[in-house]
């Protein structure tokens, strides 16, 4: 009785019993093997593309298994709170195809029957747990002071001992009621400490779906439970929602991996049934020749903003993810080149264990893969969404050149082999910029390219022979033996055979002289195919080019 006793005096507040929510909160009917999981960011600074791939690999193993996927917002420390931090993870989340199921859509807005979900909303709940721990003895509220706590870290750091709030050093834990009760009514400042039933001389066996088989030593911490200022602790809150909330499947980042033995305590403890864990690696970086974490103040592509300024589609972020997730994913995709990536099924066992390597070249990789498999009208619509924010030129090029954009995307892009020329839209410019006299025209004479071993002026004369016989009316090839024939009256070879038998008879190849045109009509000695550029550009613009090139 003098337990309760004490529960009523610290908590007088609350008039539920844990029973109460535990009925309102119903069972998820689920079917099969679907799977409930979350993404539960703290609103405490905007997204960064860690917090995408945690919530990716949630979503994917919820909505492959026809599952529920939800966003619960963990704002228990408020003096850190980042005002638009929430709305900023839902735009965030759903701009990469993340959407939720259930939990918050706004900043005070949400859906479910499962909220409140935002924690600091759910105070009531959780101290309705920790009144009836309390009254079952398995809480207790601790008086310590900081300056009294850092006395106890000193003390262990100075015996080389576990730090912490625990056996002799748990100067609260065996406080009788009364004692505890006369100094409450005394208005001295408390928290909730559990009272851990653990011994470290114990270890727990747990298979986590990313590590595989761990065991740890039981956990004797008395963990606060209830902060001074009446709000939870990650620790206390996040175990109470994900057992009211009907979770399945945790993913939390490996960081969290030390407090498991606490939370497998905490579920033991409160009468709920555990979730399965899995502690996801950290995305790395290579620094030099070592690992390290992806860092936000480091590294510009840590900000979900880096790829939306460079222009990388989403769909290629999502692929490169994937990628990180699970290796095989890039296997998957060879093998099924049509296919939605929402058919790859994650597998969260198949996960690297160590931390996978974040690779911009790989991602840009990807991601020409990506824009190569879409469809020319796809390519320009995409682009020009992107350039109308970041590339204003371009943009009123595109738009005023419409049908020229939408031709010189589709260069090369119905054979077997379609080119992968852009990984991200801020690519772009560089590539097409001679499709565009506004453009082309301001580009000095030093930064002409021509083919190895060719001067300007044997460049000048190949243009200006062709110059008079072009014609892109032709089919292509009748195009190319016209070109052919030019370059043998030129002295150029046919074919490498012939040029190897009498090199002293020949200036070079009559590969040579396309280069020569091609430098000519783009200023560039590696471009698309000549013929099809040629046909873009039309009559009039080649012959302009052409002139314009003598004249230099």
């Amino acid at each position: 009785m003098d337990n309760k006793r004490l529960a009523e005096v610290m908590l007088p507040e609350i008039k539920h019993t844990p029973e109460y929510y535990l009925d309102k909160y119903k069972k998820r009917n689920l079917k099969g093997e679907a799977k409930v999981t979350r993404y539960a960011p703290s609103p405490t600074g905007f997204q960064h593309i860690g917090g995408v791939f945690a919530a990716l690999a949630a979503e994917r193993i919820a909505k492959q298994s026809e599952g529920v996927f939800y966003l619960r917002i963990e704002d228990t420390d408020q003096k850190r709170e980042v005002e638009g931090a929430i709305a900023d993870t839902i735009a965030t989340m759903h701009n990469f195809n993340i959407d939720f199921d259930e939990g918050m859509t706004g900043e005070d807005t949400s859906k479910g029957e499962y909220g409140p979900y935002k924690q600091s909303e759910r105070g009531e709940i959780y101290k309705t747990f920790a009144k009836d721990l309390i009254g079952r003895g398995l809480a207790y509220p601790c008086f310590c002071s900081e300056e009294e706590m850092n006395a106890i870290r000193e003390e262990q750091t100075a015996m080389k001992e576990t730090p912490g709030y625990y056996g002799k050093w748990a100067k609260c834990r065996d406080l009788t009621s009364k004692e505890a009760i006369a100094r409450i009514e005394k208005g001295d400042k408390f928290v909730i400490r559990l009272k851990s039933p653990g011994n470290i001389e114990n270890r727990v066996d747990f298979h986590d779906l990313v590590k595989g088989d761990i065991s740890f030593p039981e956990s004797n911490q008395d963990i606060v439970i209830i902060k001074s200022d009446g709000l939870p602790t990650y620790h206390f809150a996040h175990g109470i929602d994900d057992a009211l909330m009907g979770t399945t499947h945790v993913t939390r980042g490996e960081e969290w991996l030390p407090s498991l033995p606490i939370h497998v305590q905490l579920f033991e403890v409160l009468g709920f049934e555990k979730p399965q864990y899995g502690h996801i690696p950290g995305v790395m970086k290579l620094d030099g020749e070592t690992k390290r974490k992806l860092s936000k103040r480091k590294d510009p592509e840590s900000a979900v903003s880096y790829y939306k300024e460079q222009g990388y589609p989403v769909q290629s972020v999502i692929e490169y993810l994937l990628n990180i997730i699970n290796s095989n994913f890039e296997q998957w995709r060879e093998e099924n080149p049509t296919a939605d990536y929402t058919e790859f099924p994650v597998a969260l066992e198949k996960m690297s264990k160590s931390g996978a390597l974040f690779d911009i070249i790989k991602l840009n990789d990807v991601s020409k893969n990506v824009i190569c498999r879409m469809k020319a009208d796809k390519v320009y619509e995409l682009y020009i969404a992107w350039a109308k924010d970041y590339d204003k030129e371009m943009y009123d090029f595109m738009v005023k050149y419409e049908e020229r954009g939408k031709a010189l995307f589709n260069i090369d892009k119905e054979g077997p082999k379609p080119r992968k020329d852009y990984a991200k839209w801020s690519d772009v410019k560089e590539k097409v910029f001679y499709f565009f006299d506004e453009l082309f025209y301001n580009e000095v004479k030093e930064n002409i390219e021509l083919p190895s071993n060719m001067d300007l002026e044997e460049a000048k004369r190949i243009a200006g022979a062709y110059a008079k016989i072009f014609d892109i009316s032709n089919d292509k090839d009748t195009w190319f033996e016209n070109l052919k024939a030019m370059a043998l009256e030129l002295g150029y070879a046919a074919d490498k055979k012939t040029f190897k038998k009498n090199p002293e008879n020949y200036k070079g190849m009559v590969s040579d002289v396309a280069g020569a045109v091609r430098s000519a009509l783009t200023h560039r000695s590696n471009t698309p195919d000549l013929y099809t550029i040629m046909q873009i550009m039309d009559k009039d613009m080649v012959e302009e080019r052409f002139k314009r090139f003598l004249d230099i």
